[in-house]
């Protein structure tokens, strides 16, 4: 585990330092698109975050290379080089995307080449555990369609859910927690070296999202764009094949019976695993709900809108922080539950605590205006949005001066033009050229 979190903490330590440079380098190049209809930030920001991503990527891979306990992946396997060749690739497209706006087929070609590269050079599904029947061994091909499928569509899952501040990278980092807690299970506590692979892929996309973050939390100074979705789309995508069609279930050797009753009893296992759909649960909702809305509409499936799950959030009157924490705890749910519910299948405990959590998240969804304020002996330590608001009594106005000539009005904060804050509190509003 030592050796896992240094990795994490290097990663993360790379992207975060080379972020604030990517972003001046990103304003000098002019990656900086006009707002769009569908943007929910109010003035230019730069893109191209997916560089500092990518070399975050290659800082892990590199320590990890030299690390006592992680060397024996790239010894033994060969996926790393797999993925690292496929993120280059999809990387790149990524880059030219978010200077140049390339056509979304073309996009769509260079996704299924980067799970092609990955697939000729091994990381591919390999068999399925499918209940009932037991572990299915697929061909060549199917294995080849399945794996260039999966990617594809995790990565545009990935892409579509990043329209907020922090969205794309805290659903991920928070999805990837849980799977990197599964695939260590599996690695360490039952010594399957197949998992290895897998567990690394994990720690290092943990890092990428954590070292990024910061520079991403609304207001956002910096975006991933493409370059950084579909990258971290990728490897999320990557680290599932890697463990789902790696790890035959009786390496597991905690069934007994035949093959058909051992996969049975391995279902609340492989729960996370079969596809990678508990873990990005909700921006494949979210891809779905898309795919139907502009289907209907006569639109293509590529075509942007503005009705995507975290769109509708602020549309009911969330607010931008508050969407984005709302999508956080129904990710979190979502991954943990299945990572729980692997672990302790027979406990009613489980299902009774993701039943009261998710009508918890349907209260909340249902409260947008809602305001907590923090108690007065806590306001010092809090932001000031949660503090209570104290009437301000006006001074009187100086002898000969008007109320509205002594009146100055109220900033409204840093950030003008992305900040979100009341407006004046003043009624007198002139048009322009009217007489004082």
């Amino acid at each position: 585990m030592r050796d896992y979190l240094l990795t994490l903490c290097v990663t993360a330590a790379v992207t975060y330092l080379l972020t604030g440079p990517v972003r001046k380098f990103a304003i000098a190049t002019g990656a900086m698109p006009e707002i769009r209809a569908r943007d929910v930030h109010r003035e230019p920001t730069p893109r191209l975050g997916g560089i500092a991503m990518f070399f975050g990527l290659c800082a892990g891979l590199l320590v990890a290379d030299h690390l006592q306990n992680l060397n024996s992946v790239f010894d033994q396997s060969n996926e790393p080089r797999a993925l690292l060749s496929g993120a280059a690739l999809i990387w790149l497209i990524g880059v030219l995307d978010d200077k140049f706006e390339l056509d979304a087929l073309i996009k769509l070609g260079a996704q299924m080449i980067s799970a092609g590269v990955m697939v000729a050079q091994g990381l591919t599904i390999l068999w399925l555990p499918i209940p009932g029947v037991g572990t299915v061994a697929l061909t060549q091909w199917q294995g080849t369609l399945l794996t260039v499928a999966l990617v594809v569509l995790t990565i545009n899952a990935v892409n579509f859910v990043d329209g907020l501040d922090g969205l794309a990278a805290g659903m991920v980092c928070i999805a990837t927690g849980a799977f990197f807690l599964y695939a260590y299970r599996l690695w360490y506590g039952y010594t399957i070296e197949a998992a290895a692979p897998a567990t690394l892929f994990a720690a290092i996309l943990m890092g990428m999202c954590l070292g990024f973050l910061p520079h991403n939390m609304h207001p956002a100074r910096i975006f991933m764009g493409d370059s950084g979705s579909m990258l971290i789309g990728l490897i999320l995508a990557a680290s599932a094949i890697s463990i789902t069609g790696q790890v035959d279930p009786d390496t597991l050797k905690i069934f007994e019976g035949s093959t058909r009753q051992a996969t049975h009893a391995a279902l609340p296992v492989f729960i996370p695993l079969v596809l990678p759909l508990t873990i990005i649960a909700i921006p494949m909702t979210d891809l779905v709900l898309a795919i139907v809305r502009r289907t209907w509409k006569g639109q293509s499936p590529f075509a942007a809108d503005r009705g995507h799950l975290h769109h509708r959030l602020l549309e009911i009157g969330h607010s931008h922080s508050r969407a984005v924490l709302i999508m956080y705890f129904w990710s979190a749910l979502i991954a943990f539950g299945a990572l729980a519910y692997s672990v302790h299948s027979a406990s009613m405990w489980i299902v009774l605590a993701i039943t009261v959590l998710s009508a918890l998240g349907l209260v909340l969804l249902l409260m947008p205006r809602f305001s907590p304020r923090a108690p007065r002996w806590a306001e010092t330590i809090v932001p000031p949005r949660y503090r209570r608001r104290r009437r301000v009594v006006e001074p009187e106005p100086e002898h000969g001066a008007t109320a509205e000539e002594d009146r100055v009005p109220v900033p409204a904060g840093l950030h003008g033009s992305t900040a979100i804050g009341h407006r004046s509190r003043f009624s007198d509003r002139r048009k322009a050229g009217t007489p004082s």
